[in-house]
């Protein structure tokens, strides 16, 4: 009983004490709504307008921060060695003997190059995409999420195939979820260890006066039978690279010897660690 009366006693004095804020607080409380009578409506709805839509635009600035893609789409022609790069990537082995991939190809991890380092370190989603040209849709599930994209050319055997690999490209650089977003595309000229491998400002050339010949053909078919969200280029000008809404780069590489700082770096700079 003793204790219950000292608690009660102490609970009096904390009253007590409390009561000059509790006046204090009423005053003003009372002063802030005369202060909000004396404030034309109009105004006052101004500004609980640009309260709320300020409050909007910080929460999504914030969502969209945390909401930050990983993603890295892989894609070329089969045999470019896309397969080879991913595993190269993700665990420095280039899996010799990998057969060509039928089916998306992913993972997410850390870069085999960073797992030694210290501290926080973010993690790729890597997706390695089927460059045949009947699962080439596959891609499209992917694109829209996606933070870069690493378009792998062989380097040796790039003469033949440049009209296949422009053609391709085009249609990458043509989609609206590419365009939209301004994606950025890493041509990546795989196997340039190689003595007969063409380098990369010549591969640049070659693919940007393959595309100039596409926009060409193309522009003189009907908008109704073309595929393309997006044109490329400037009319009137001959096809460059830096015409291009999203940034396109070129870097060598070669998978088999594992010499891909030059792609790990273009991952970096769009994913952040």
């Amino acid at each position: 009983m003793e204790g219950m009366e000292q608690w009660k006693g102490q609970l009096e004095q904390l009253k007590i004490q409390l009561e000059p804020w509790k006046i204090q607080l009423e005053q003003w409380l009372h002063q802030a709504i005369e202060y909000l009578h004396q404030i034309p409506p109009i105004q006052l709805y101004a500004a609980i307008a640009v309260l709320f839509i300020s409050t909007l635009l910080l929460f999504s600035i914030r969502l969209f921060k945390r909401t930050k893609s990983n993603t890295i789409v892989l894609t070329g022609l089969t045999g470019s060695g896309k397969t080879v790069l991913f595993y190269v990537l993700r665990d420095g082995s280039s899996h010799q003997g990998t057969v060509t991939s039928m089916e998306p190809n992913e993972g997410t991890f850390v870069l085999n190059s960073e797992s030694n380092k210290k501290g926080k370190i973010k993690s790729i989603h890597l997706v390695d995409v089927p460059g045949h040209s009947r699962l080439r849709p596959k891609l499209d599930e992917f694109l829209p999420q996606a933070a870069g994209i690493v378009f792998v050319v062989d380097a040796v055997e790039f003469l033949p195939s440049c009209p296949s690999v422009s053609e391709y490209l085009y249609d990458i650089l043509t989609k609206a979820s590419v365009v939209k977003k301004k994606i950025p595309v890493l041509i990546c000229c795989n196997k340039s260890d190689k003595v007969t491998a063409h380098t990369k400002e010549f591969i640049r050339k070659q693919i940007e006066k393959e595309i100039e010949k596409l926009r060409a053909s193309r522009s003189a078919i009907s908008a109704a039978d073309i595929s393309n969200d997006f044109t490329l280029g400037v009319s009137g000008e001959i096809f460059s690279f830096t015409q291009c809404r999203n940034a396109v780069t070129v870097a060598d590489a070669s998978g088999l010897k594992g010499e891909v700082a030059q792609v790990e770096q273009f991952i970096r700079e769009h994913v952040k660690p």
